[in-house]
């Protein structure tokens, strides 16, 4: 890992037996970065990106890497955006400087701003047509009182359309910025061209701006039980999602035993809740658990297809599992087995550049890089007392949030 002397961060792997490479740039410029009244933004931004620069006319990128044969990739997150390019090593030092020039000198122009915020929009108004994205917008609403997780990451329809390009420009120019960013090159490339490279194309970055202020205020602790109900037109089964908040970065270790209890409860075949409710019940269609690591308050889930009739046995067999959990230390060939399949599916997660850079990455923007290299041995070290305590700690069977989904 590589610090430049303004800021920016380079992470760097050297791959010699492929003749690939994959560039994936990390800015903390998450949805949470969003003023009050900008939700959305960051999102948006992400596609106004590819829209050109002084250099670069809109579409021109795509044709450039389609062009050498390669691809090109973006996302945001509550957390994060991310701009991914995969080509042959050979073409790096032909198309780095190009999503460099995209990610330090994104025009925004008027007329792009509004010609894309239609496709933004369109955007916002397909995924109502998703039950789980539905579901899951409305847990994150009920589960966070005070952060800014509970929104959704595209933003509504409402604010969208108050966004202005002046805003954009201002939100750009302040998070993109070289202490904001690290740059992760993975691949057939060797340490010296990709620190050249990188210093010459992350060098001109525009003149900082300041964004109004954001607040992120301490998440309250859920006292209760939180509900909430929806009913869905078109949707065939029934969903029951139940949701805690867990602990941040700050406390890696415990989000790491909440990783393994989400695959005990509900991951796999031969998982607690899967094994009760789907095999032997057959209360559900299916069910199964994720932790989801954020930097501040990270979420764990809990999530069944059923029909209504049944949501009450099942919501209460997972409150027993819970508790149980809170009270029996999990056996030891039990554990082994759940051990031995969350390092496998790590494992299996860092084959390619492009796995192995996005790793790098994320845990660099939400945490230090170096972290993403300890998961396999602080798993391993996790015994039954330590799950008790963390099960105890942060799944309450009598104060979660839930939320639930009925056709209509």
């Amino acid at each position: 890992m590589f610090k430049f002397s303004n800021g920016l961060t380079l992470i760097h792997q050297y791959l010699p037996a492929t003749p690939v490479v994959v560039a994936d740039v990390w800015v903390r410029a998450g949805a949470i970065a969003e003023p009050q009244h900008w939700e959305g933004m960051a999102h948006f931004l992400e596609h106004m990106i590819f829209k050109g620069t002084k250099r670069l006319f809109p579409g021109e990128f795509d044709q450039i890497i389609e062009n050498t044969g390669g691809v090109s990739n973006a996302a945001t997150s509550h957390d994060y955006a991310h701009f991914v390019l995969t080509t042959a090593a050979q073409y790096l030092p032909e198309t780095l400087p190009h999503l460099a020039d995209l990610l330090l000198h994104a025009e925004i122009t008027d007329e792009e701003f509004y010609r894309e915020r239609d496709v933004v929009l369109e955007e916002i108004r397909g995924c109502y047509d998703n039950p789980d994205w539905i579901g899951f917008l409305a847990l994150c609403e009920t589960i966070y009182q005070s952060h800014p997780y509970k929104r959704s990451v595209l933003g509504e329809e409402a604010q969208i359309i108050r966004h202005t390009p002046n805003q954009m420009r201002c939100f750009h120019q302040t998070y993109y910025q070289p202490e904001n960013m690290t740059v992760v090159i993975v691949g057939g490339v060797e340490q010296d061209t990709a620190l050249n490279l990188v210093s010459k194309c992350f060098a001109d970055f525009n003149v900082r701006s300041e964004c109004p202020p954001t607040f992120l205020d301490a998440e309250p602790p859920l006292i209760d039980i939180r509900s909430s109900y929806m009913y869905v037109p078109r949707m065939e089964q029934a969903r029951l999602s139940m949701g805690w908040v867990g602990p941040g970065v700050e406390q890696l270790e415990d989000a790491f035993g909440l990783d393994l209890l989400s695959v005990v409860l509900a991951s796999g075949q031969t998982s607690r809740l899967v094994r009760e409710l789907r095999e032997e019940k057959q209360l559900v269609w299916d069910v199964f658990s994720e932790f989801s690591l954020q930097k501040d308050s990270s979420l764990f889930t809990i999530s069944a297809w059923l029909e209504p009739e049944h949501k009450e046995r099942v919501e209460e067999s997972i409150r027993k599992e819970i508790l149980q959990l809170q009270t029996t230390p999990v056996q030891a060939t039990e554990l082994a087995r759940f051990k031995r399949i969350l390092c496998n599916d790590y494992i299996f997660s860092t084959e390619t550049p492009g796995q192995l850079a996005g790793l790098y990455g994320y845990y660099n923007t939400i945490a230090e890089a170096e972290l993403s290299m300890i998961y396999p041995a602080r798993i391993q070290q996790l015994d039954s007392l330590e799950l008790m305590r963390i099960a105890s700690q942060y799944l309450s069977p009598e104060r979660y949030a839930r939320t639930i989904l009925e056709p209509c």
